[in-house]
């Protein structure tokens, strides 16, 4: 990954000038961590450790009748991560 210098110009001008270059970088950095998620979860050890993870969230139910709504907010939000590592692997084998 190289890194870019970017040369200071006052106002908006300077934002609007930088936008580019940051909007690539941040680009590139967004690919770089989608493709550590392929390496990381693309082997069968990887693979199947996303199975596990799905079977203890997204395939469990987020909520039951009589508990807090609360205990359904956090359990979306362990739903939200797997969903994240899936949506990034899948993001880096189209790289």
């Amino acid at each position: 990954m190289s890194e870019t210098i970017l040369q200071p110009t006052e106002g908006w001008d300077g934002l609007r000038s930088v936008e580019p270059q940051l909007r690539a970088t941040q680009q590139d950095n967004q690919d770089d961590i989608d493709r550590l998620y392929l390496r990381v979860f693309g082997s069968d050890d990887g693979q199947e450790l996303l199975q596990h993870l799905r079977s203890l969230t997204i395939e469990q139910p987020t909520w039951y009748p009589g508990e807090e709504a609360s205990h359904g907010y956090a359990r979306e939000g362990q739903n939200s991560m797997v969903r994240e590592i899936e949506r990034r692997i899948r993001r880096a084998s189209e790289l």
